[in-house]
């Protein structure tokens, strides 16, 4: 093991002053320990990072929020630190104790958000309030972000101006601010990946934390026992330029704030083009440090004379200014990428998520190494001219800190993020002529080239468009971009970030269902909640009901405008009842104190940004302190986003809290089948005589039975699985909670390589499920009879789905009815109840009947003889005996 490096008194004066009598080998080896020191401190400071902006997201609402605010908060505690700590640190002669020390500060305060994340994110949760304005919210986010980060934030700000300070003591005043820089990034890059797809998943945000804290507390004492000697004075030049040292100082910041936004627009820009999962912004993050640390490790190689700083400053940002045009063109050319990547690297999940990374290197590549190389060079200049690394790094950081705001919720909804990306290009290109002080020569080339973007370059963004498609609407927010598109047959369809649908117009009947059948089955609901809005078809059907006041919360503005494009899908617009309310579905429920009889939460898609912190152990328990009593909570999961495991996660989480819980189908469709788990906050059954007097009121504007609610059969009839056949299902499956958030970690999975095709998930899906009707009835207010006739009728919906999976599309409808006949005439014969096989063999007699009149006259007096209670086929029948329908 190596020895603890020892020095003795300087040589008096100046940099000479910096001497350390130690041999060449010992100093080799300190050096190498330094390196690594920082290397493993931003390993856990990119580990910390990923941690806090998960657990922020849990009361921002969104995860592009607490990026911005953890992104603000990070550099803004990095500047603080540097700022006032630094110039201590470059006077002190035992530089290697104060790095000890702020090691152990971070070490220290990592503990203390471990037990204090919690009390403190309900704190701000209160602050922030169930609808706070836009102003209220952001300033929120990014002060109570910097408080909670401060001092651990603030002392990191302060290890990479003691730890330089350190190896210019060592190396004679040789500056090493490159090298330090380098491989403190590249730590930073290891910390990402690790915590994004190792550590987080497999250990929890809590265990993170506390192996960043151990290895933050291993970095103080290695520096502590091995490399704690004393050092000599500062030794910095004096500063005889205050002008060009403000000049560097401001272009240190500049760069820092232009960088920083650059990486937020590139960020906002590849969601549209990636899946938009954790992974997509760790693998971003990534690609942005690893190319920073490759441009400071170049120019540490090159290190250019210090007679030219002001030329290769002004060449270094010139090129950066043209290396950000580059990377903006390549994302114009993100969707030929994307299929060039789809066809070459799909067919695992490694390569999934290489795709991504290659989109990540076409934006960032150039310019983070012209970043980390521009850094580099200024900081160096800025030492040159008596400024040590700690005011360096800090005026960088002080211009990064404030990027966030700027651009992310500024800058991108006023103006787009073409013009917030070219804005970068012309501030860097003006930088460079302002620090070599030829603006004609340097800044011209750029500036052409950007204004000539600017002019004929469309729109950045991406919505996909089927033949014959526009784009109705196209709104970018501070989150996300929501678009609205319809194509050649007049569908409609809501998007955000082009990845994300929200339904659509043709969706509109489904979407009904979904509010509907909850509200049935409560016996007299008061008042509603619905958590997600999308097109609004769900709340607005909902609203319908006369006696009955809906909330609807939403977290994007953007998507309750764009739901103005779906409200005459809902039988009469959306309703005066109807109460839109423009806030964070999380933060609402736990701030709200008003009861609700029904709460109804949207199929939220488990991969997206922040929303598997929607079916959270955490959430479930909130939303039922929201319930009323005898209230009902649904959760509708979209199964075509879902894997089985990621499945057993939710619904072990959600039975945690509500133990009595069922599972239903929101309808039978096999393309995009949605299965909602639903509980009442009191473990009764329903009782049948009751759910035949809500059918038969009918307080709502609109009939039940246009939405496929005939009756009572038909509205039981969706149920597919007990408490029981739940709990078997789930088994011993981890829950999903703020602390172990497997579902934002295991939904991309199946996103980035689906395993199989939703119907044949949903089928396999309901081969394990299984339910009894005394699971669901109150068996004492309900016959024998009817028991029967509910499970006949859930034995025909299987047997229903099973023939839907097995069909062929065929045009020629006499070949359709020999294909499907028999099977849905089975489906019939199972139960007289069930009406869905009905309606596709009316439709196919009726289509037969100028054609081969006796084959639809025997359908149709089947369909009468097994289905007598529905009077269509036998009016077709009288019609066609009669010889009117030919006439028709």
């Amino acid at each position: 093991m190596l020895a603890p490096v020892r020095t003795t008194d300087p040589a008096p004066g100046g940099a000479s002053g910096l001497k350390a009598d130690v041999g060449s080998a010992s100093v080799t080896g300190a050096r190498r320990i330094s390196l690594t020191l920082m290397l493993a401190s931003g390993f856990a400071g990119l580990g910390y990072q990923i941690v806090w902006t998960q657990q922020c997201a849990l009361w921002l609402g969104h995860e592009s929020a607490a990026v911005l605010a953890v992104l603000a908060a990070f550099f803004g505690g990095l500047a603080l630190g540097a700022l006032v700590l630094g110039p201590g640190i470059e006077r002190s002669r035992k530089p290697l104790r104060c790095y000890a020390a702020c090691e152990a500060v971070i070490a220290v305060w990592g503990v203390m958000l471990i037990i204090a994340m919690q009390p403190y994110s309900e704190w701000m949760l209160s602050l922030t309030g169930g609808q706070p304005s836009a102003v209220r919210q952001w300033t929120v986010a990014f002060c109570g972000t910097f408080l909670l980060l401060l001092p651990a934030t603030a002392a990191m700000g302060a290890t990479l101006p003691a730890m330089e300070r350190v190896l210019a003591g060592w190396q004679h005043s040789q500056r090493c601010i490159a090298r330090l820089y380098a491989a403190n990034t590249l730590g930073a890059v290891c910390g990402v990946l690790a915590a994004a797809f190792c550590l987080v998943p497999e250990l929890g945000l809590t265990a993170t934390t506390a192996l960043c804290v151990a290895l933050n507390a291993v970095c103080a004492w290695a520096a502590w026992r091995w490399l704690s000697a004393p050092l000599a004075g500062h030794g910095l030049p004096a500063q005889d330029k205050r002008y060009e040292l403000g000049l560097v100082l401001f272009g240190l910041a500049a760069s820092g704030f232009l960088g920083i936004g650059y990486e937020v627009m590139v960020v906002r820009v590849v969601s549209q083009l990636a899946e938009d999962t954790v992974y997509t912004f760790a693998v971003l993050l990534a690609v942005y440090l690893l190319g920073s640390a490759a441009g400071a490790a170049v120019y540490q190689r090159m290190r250019p004379r210090e007679t030219a700083f002001a030329r290769v400053a002004g060449l270094l940002l010139s090129g950066l200014a043209c290396a950000c045009l580059i990377g903006t063109a390549g994302l114009y050319a993100g969707d030929a990428l994307k299929v060039w990547a789809a066809r070459n690297m799909a067919g695992s999940l490694a390569g999934a998520i290489g795709a991504e990374a290659l989109l990540a290197l076409v934006a960032f590549g150039l310019p983070t190494v012209c970043m980390g190389a521009a850094f580099s060079h200024l900081s160096r200049w800025a030492a040159a001219r008596g400024a040590g690394f700690g005011r360096a790094i800090g005026a960088n950081t002080l211009g990064a800190a404030f990027a966030p705001a700027v651009f992310g919720v500024w800058l991108t909804p006023a103006f787009g993020a073409k013009a917030a990306l070219l804005a970068v290009a012309a501030g860097y290109a003006v930088l460079a002529a302002i620090s070599a002080r030829r603006l004609p020569r340097l800044a011209c080339w750029p500036l052409a080239l950007i204004l000539a973007v600017a002019l004929w370059a469309p729109p950045l963004r991406f919505v996909e468009l089927a033949p014959g498609g526009r784009l109705a609407s196209y709104r970018e927010g501070a989150m996300a971009a929501v678009s609205v598109v319809e194509d050649a047959d007049g569908v409609v369809t809501l998007r955000i970030n082009n990845r994300q649908q929200e339904g659509s117009s043709a969706t509109g009947l489904v979407d009904g269902r979904q509010g509907m059948l909850p509200l049935l089955l409560h016996p007299a609901p008061q008042r509603a909640l619905f958590l997600g809005l999308g097109t609004g078809v769900t709340a607005a059907t909902a609203a319908e009901d006369r006696a009955l006041q809906v909330d609807a919360v939403e977290l994007l503005p953007e998507v309750a405008q764009a739901s103005r494009f779906f409200q005459d899908v809902a039988a009469g617009g959306a309703p005066a009842r109807l109460h839109l309310q423009i806030a964070d579905a999380r933060r609402f429920v736990r701030t709200s104190r008003r009861q609700y009889d029904v709460v109804v939460a949207d199929n939220f898609h488990p991969a997206r940004s922040g929303s598997g912190a929607l079916y959270t152990l955490e959430h479930f328990r909130a939303v039922r302190e929201r319930l009323a009593p005898g209230g009902l909570f649904c959760q509708w999961l979209p199964l075509h986003q879902l894997d089985a495991d990621t499945l057993r996660s939710i619904v072990a989480t959600f039975l945690a809290v509500y133990p009595h819980g069922w599972a239903m189908l929101a309808s039978n469709s096999l393309q995009t089948p949605v299965v909602g788990l639903l509980a009442r906050n009191d473990g009764r059954r329903f009782d049948l005589a009751a759910i035949r007097q809500r059918l038969a009121a009918n307080d709502f504007g609109v009939e039940p039975a246009d939405y496929g609610f005939e009756d009572e059969w038909a509205l039981l009839g969706s149920f597919q699985a007990g408490p029981a056949a739940l709990a078997r299902f789930s088994g011993n499956a981890q829950l999903n909670t703020d602390d172990r958030p497997v579902v934002a970690y295991r939904a991309p999975r199946i996103t980035y390589l689906p395993d199989s095709q939703p119907g044949d998930r949903l089928l396999t899906l309901l081969q394990e499920w299984s339910l009894q009707p005394g699971e669901l009835l109150q068996t004492e207010d309900s016959e024998s009879s009817d028991r029967l006739r509910l499970a006949a009728y859930w034995s025909a919906g299987k047997r229903y789905l099973q023939v839907g999976r097995n069909v062929r599309p065929l045009a020629d409808p006499g070949a359709m009815l020999t294909q499907v006949r028999e099977p849905l005439l089975a489906v019939l014969r199972t139960s007289a109840d069930f009406r869905p096989a009905y309606a596709p063999l009316l439709n196919m007699a009726m289509a037969l009947a100028s054609r081969d009149s006796s084959a639809a006259i025997t359908l149709l007096r089947e369909l009468a003889r097994l289905q007598p209670a529905r009077p269509e086929a036998a009016e077709a029948l009288r019609r066609l005996e009669s010889g009117a329908f030919e006439s028709r």
